[in-house]
């Protein structure tokens, strides 16, 4: 299963403005997005009471898998207005 997440090219779209990533398109990505959101709520939820301890890992777990988006995304992270 493990070797799916190693295949070439990229799990999500380019978004038209702005930058970043957009939706994405393969399963691979929904499998990051969704477990990403997960991982956050997660935290928020039970550490809501210990916030010393919630905000490192927060700030962790929410800019960690930053990398793999810009990685996977169609063209990497550029500024857009449109044209492209």
């Amino acid at each position: 299963m493990m070797h799916h997440f190693m295949e070439k090219g990229p799990w999500f779209r380019a978004k038209r403005f702005g930058y970043g990533a957009g939706l994405p398109f393969k399963w691979q990505g929904w499998v990051l997005l969704l477990s990403h959101m997960a991982f956050i709520l997660g935290i928020a939820a039970f550490l809501a009471e210990r916030p010393l301890v919630m905000l490192p890992l927060f700030l962790a777990v929410a800019l960690g898998p930053m990398p793999i988006y810009a990685a996977r995304t169609e063209g990497g992270w550029k500024w857009r207005n449109g044209k492209d």
